[in-house]
């Protein structure tokens, strides 16, 4: 469990993670570990491991080692004939790096998720909403082997997400374009796949130039990729509906519907079986469907589960169950899916707001985009945990996904963790495109019990049109087709009144900011149920509590605010004084890349947060602290307390406090005592001087929580501080390391601003932040300057049982040695990674001849009918008399054939056989049975041309029977 020093207030957010007993945070503040108005309340590093999100479908495989990356585009040239004009356009064909033979051998590899913005310096030419960061055009390549058991399976391709247009190859032929940055891509790779000595091709360019939001989105494959291989009957991807659902009598149904698909050739008599788990393993209900599956088409599969009281799922208590669905083929499981619920129930009051359970519960949210400091939008599986620790220590219940369909992962631990989600879509268009756009997004999420509402736009100026009605109107009946227990908002800033306006189609009305408007819009519209969907907008730079527009620092005493929001006391005065209104998201819960409002370069990132980049809390995170938290006592002071050369001036002491008085002590002197204002919280002004400022929270007059600063002294050490003392080894575990520098006696330095480098051993850096919106530096690599304090270091565990070793330096300043055990978990398994193969595949064959031909003889150029276009491993069939074939081909070979010759191989040739090499004879085959044959290549520039002479023996099949590959020698 992780233990904080000083009151948090609240459960320990990393017993909930663990699975562990909840506990409370310790009511005691702390001498060496910064406080919360510091910027980091650091806590001690939990013993236990993050748990392993379940796969809900055992079929896939992630697919994200050994791929190839080029960053810009490439260009392919014009045809140079009729004839290349006619192949360049034929499936299979495709030229340029989609081409299954193009050379990538000089393209860096890289690991997915990917995100290459992340690595650009920042340019003032860029553009500012993106974050100054160039994104371009990049290409991504892997080869693949399929097992020849996969025959007559399903298989599948999922790209979770793709910044931002994809163009996806498969073997030379193009299978997918896809417009959105935030949508899966699944492919269906069935009809193109090949096996065993085969391999695969997968190009995908990515063009990133396209925009769909004005905050930083990364560029990329740069969320999960997976192999999918199900058998040829088998439920389809995000083909399980099973949400619960309530009924009059109190009782609890889960109505599933498994859809299923047959790719094989006869119609498939299958049965379908759900059964319900319960949080202790135990299977509590089963049921089961008949169904006849039709060839290469689709059926609906319907079931009921009953159960009369199951224990409910809610913010404080996230219990889940599993539906878990069989594919039976006479009575043996050839597919499985295990889904996550969750029995709860959710009602909007038009009067009293947001019911859940029939509890009423106010929604105490933030807006969130997915980025975070030194990974940019590639963010790994555990960080998205620890992000949503932070916010759940802050009491925050819920989460607007801004203004996108969030990674799957990140709703997996809403589920787990208690959060109510506003799941929104991010393209207001029913057109087609952009319609199965939101069809995915709802396909995809229904069945989880944290996704509350359905968002389907976010500020869109025709919200007050015809249009925009009609638009909303038919997006909002193709989400409520797909799921019938969720409303449908959208989220508005304007056009409220108007005569013809988007409010009158959703189901709860959605307010960005116009937090004016809430009072008169509930008297025009007394049954629309409502909430605040954005609000606050207010500016905070960590660690800062002077404002300096020169030099782009915003005060933390939580004073400014953007010209449409409110800072987070008057913007939570207004919904919490309101029953109607369920809630409120703040703007937002983190920092993020770009949108650098109010100010431009050399700023890079968002003041919004209540967290900086890097997740260090400003004074806003106390603010919701006192604000949400009511199961504990809360009380923290801002700012910190060293001050050097301010002896004896005045500074304003803010204290957050749920309490019913507070305490204030400086250096054991009372400097009074005050009624706690809980939502604007309290203000004291008092002559700096060094020592420990107090503040100690009362209820009934005694004390019940206590929180203190004391004046540092001169940086003498570094000091590094995990969030956890162990890793799993699998490879993929991620953890964020704060680094900060201590006095003599080990109390943090708030104001230290100096350069730190970093070596590790036994895990790999993948990024390193320290929440400063101004920074130019680097987010990859091995050193960062403390930013008011702090940095931040994210470290990916290696492999296997061992111990992870980072230490940190700094000049004129003690090192810091952390050693963290890495556990013996083993990793997800990955597809292999397969090395590239230069295939040559396509030939033209000429018809059968008499006699021996000469090896210049080819068809007239433009004249595709007369040869037929074989593959390697088609045979020729039997013929009953003796006789030739060419077999002709024009290839590039790869640059280090070209340049130090190489070999090209046949690994089953029928017949005797020559091999001439641009004109030359390079080999002979002279027995007439089927084998293996080789011949060298040599060195040469550009296009070869390559002829096979093939004597068939009467009665017996001939020609290229298995692959042909040119390789090195």
């Amino acid at each position: 469990m992780h233990r904080r020093t000083l009151l948090l207030g609240g459960a320990g957010v990393g017993a909930l993670l663990a699975g562990e007993p909840v506990l409370a945070f310790a009511p005691a503040a702390s001498r060496d570990r910064p406080a919360s108005g510091d910027g980091f309340p650091m806590p001690a590093p939990g013993k236990s491991l993050p748990p392993r999100l379940p796969d809900p479908d055992p079929s896939r495989t992630l697919l994200e080692l050994g791929w190839r990356f080029h960053e810009g585009d490439i260009v392919v040239p014009e045809p140079a004939d009729h004839n290349a004009t006619y192949l360049s356009v034929k499936a299979g064909n495709a030229r340029g790096a989609a081409a299954p033979v193009y050379d990538d051998s000089d393209w860096r590899g890289v690991r997915l998720p990917h995100d290459w913005a992340a690595e650009q310096p920042f340019v003032e030419t860029a553009n500012v909403s993106q974050g100054y960061r160039p994104r371009g055009i990049g290409w991504y390549r892997r080869t693949l082997r399929l097992d020849p058991a996969d025959r007559g399976k399903t298989i599948e391709l999922h790209f979770d997400g793709i910044a931002t247009n994809a163009t996806i190859w498969i073997n030379g032929s193009l299978v997918a374009h896809n417009w959105s940055g935030y949508n899966s891509v699944y492919v269906d790779l069935t009809p193109f796949a090949r096996f065993g000595d085969e391999t695969n091709v997968v190009a995908v360019r990515v063009d990133a130039n396209a925009r769909e939001g004005w905050w930083y989105e990364g560029a990329g494959i740069y969320r999960h990729v997976w192999l999918v291989r199900r058998a040829g009957v088998a439920i389809v991807s995000d083909g399980v509906l099973c949400d619960p659902r309530h009924d009059e009598d109190e009782r609890w149904h889960v109505p599933v519907t498994a859809t299923l698909a047959n790719i094989g050739r006869s119609p498939a008599q299958v049965t379908v079986e759900a059964t319900l788990i319960d949080p202790d393993g135990r299977e509590v209900a089963t049921a089961q469907s008949s169904a006849k599956v039709p060839v290469l088409d689709r059926i609906d599969a319907a079931l009921q589960l009953d159960i009369a009281t199951p224990r409910r799922w809610s913010i404080e208590t996230p219990t889940l169950y599993t539906v878990r669905t069989r594919v039976l083929r006479e009575g043996v499981s050839v597919d499985e899916r295990r889904v996550t619920i969750g029995f709860r129930t959710i009602r909007f009051d038009a009067d009293k707001g947001l019911f859940v359970n029939e509890v009423p519960i106010k929604l105490k949210g933030v807006c969130l985009h997915q980025d975070h400091a030194g990974v940019g939008v590639a963010v790994p599986d555990a960080l998205l945990g620890w992000r949503l620790e932070r916010l759940k220590a802050m009491g925050c219940n819920a989460i607007r996904m801004s203004h996108n369909a969030p990674n799957a992962e990140l709703l997996d631990w809403c589920d787990r963790m208690g959060f109510l989600v506003m799941d929104e879509n991010r393209n207001f268009n029913p057109a087609p495109d952009y319609m199965a756009q939101l069809e995915w997004l709802v396909r995809r999420d229904r069945n989880h019990p944290s996704v509350i509402l359905w968002s389907v736009f976010n500020e869109e100026p025709m919200q007050g049109s015809e249009a925009g009605v009609e638009m909303v109107r038919r997006m909002a009946a193709a989400v409520h087709r797909l799921d019938g227990s969720r409303p449908v908002t959208a989220a508005m800033n304007g056009a409220f009144y108007d005569p013809v306006n988007v409010s009158s189609v959703v189901d709860v009305m959605g307010f960005n900011y116009y937090q004016g408007d809430y009072d008169k819009f509930h008297r025009l519209n007394p049954t629309r149920a409502m909430t605040s969907s954005e609000d606050t907008s207010a500016f905070e730079t960590r660690g800062a509590f002077a404002t300096d527009s020169a030099g782009h620092v915003i005060t933390s005493y939580d004073t400014e605010a953007a010209s449409w929001g409110g800072t987070h006391r008057d913007t939570w005065k207004n919904i919490v004084e309101r029953p109607f209104v369920a809630g409120g998201f703040v703007w937002t819960g983190f920092d993020y890349h770009g949108e650098p409002t109010p100010h431009a370069w050399p700023t890079i990132s968002s003041f919004f947060g209540i967290l900086d980049l890097c997740g260090f809390p400003k004074t806003a995170f106390d603010i919701h602290r006192a604000h949400w938290i009511d199961d504990a006592p809360v009380v923290a002071i801002a700012p910190h307390w060293t001050w050097p050369g301010r002896e004896g001036q005045p500074i304003k002491i803010f204290v957050s406090s749920n309490a019913e008085t507070v305490a204030l002590r400086l250096n054991g002197r009372d400097l009074g005592v005050q009624k706690v204002d809980r939502v604007m919280g309290n203000e004291w002004t008092v002559a700096y001087a060094p020592g420990r400022i107090e503040a100690v929270a009362m209820r009934g007059g005694k004390a019940v929580a206590t929180a203190a600063h004391e004046t540092a002294g001169a940086p003498i050490a570094l000091r590094l501080t995990p969030a956890r003392n162990v890793m799993a080894g699998d490879d993929e575990d991620c953890q964020p390391i704060t680094i900060d520098a201590v006095d003599a006696k080990g109390r943090h330095v708030p104001i230290a601003n100096l350069m730190t480098q970093f070596t590790v051993e036994g895990a790999t850096i993948i990024g390193v932040g320290n929440g400063d919106p101004n920074s130019h530096e680097p987010e990859r690599g091995d050193s960062r300057s403390l930013f008011n304090g702090l940095a931040q270091i994210l470290l990916r565990a290696g492999r296997g049982r061992g111990s992870i070793t980072l230490r940190a330096t700094a000049p004129g300043l003690r090192p810091a040695r952390l050693t963290i055990a890495r556990a013996d978990i083993a990793p997800r398994a990955q597809v292999a990674d397969t090395p590239p193969v230069f295939a040559v595949r396509d030939w033209r064959r000429s018809p059968a001849l008499a006699t021996r031909p000469d090896p210049g003889l080819a068809p007239a150029d433009g004249d595709n009918n007369s040869w037929a276009f074989v593959r390697s491993g088609t045979p020729t069939p039997a013929e009953p008399t003796p006789g030739w074939r060419i077999y002709r081909t024009r290839v590039l070979p790869w640059k280090r054939v070209a340049a130090e010759g190489g070999t090209i191989t046949f690994a089953a040739l029928a017949g005797r056989a020559e091999l001439w090499v641009d004109g030359t004879l390079r080999g002979r085959k002279t027995d007439p049975a089927a084998g293996a044959f080789s011949a060298d290549l040599p060195a040469g520039p550009g296009a070869r041309t390559i002829a096979l002479l093939i004597e068939a023996t009467p009665g017996a099949a001939s020609g290229i029977l298995g692959p042909v590959s040119i390789g090195t020698r």
